[in-house]
């Protein structure tokens, strides 16, 4: 995989921000959704208000995208972009068997990374 650990993760600023989580069971075959989905992804980072992305999708179709946004206002501004309505569209007709948005203000953030040459002990009473 070429992507870094820390690179796949979106690089947020302090809370309070909001969080689009996107979960969804893909059909069989790409149909085109490959491309469609470097597209979408280019505008939302083209938006106004957008924080990042984290995405992951496993070998049994199930996936889930995370994107961030400063706003409501962010939020419903990028769902109403003519080329992702016509995304959306799409996905209901060729690419998605369900999916579920769930759409939620994030106060608190934390994170954790282990440092290089550090090991990790078990710690058994």
């Amino acid at each position: 995989m070429g992507k870094s650990t820390s690179s796949r993760f979106a690089a947020t600023p302090e809370p309070p921000y909001y969080i689009v989580t996107f979960a969804s069971l893909r059909t069989e075959g790409d149909n085109g959704y490959g491309s469609m989905g470097d597209r979408m992804e280019e505008l939302a980072r083209a938006q106004d208000g957008f924080l990042g992305m984290e995405s992951v999708r496993g070998p049994d179709g199930f996936g889930i995208t995370n994107s961030f946004w400063r706003d409501e206002q962010s939020i419903l501004a990028w769902k109403n972009v003519v080329s992702h309505l016509a995304a959306q569209r799409l996905g209901r007709e060729r690419w998605y068997e369900q999916y579920k948005v769930r759409i939620g203000r994030v106060e608190r953030a934390y994170d954790f990374q282990l440092s290089k040459g550090d090991t990790l002990a078990e710690h058994v009473d």
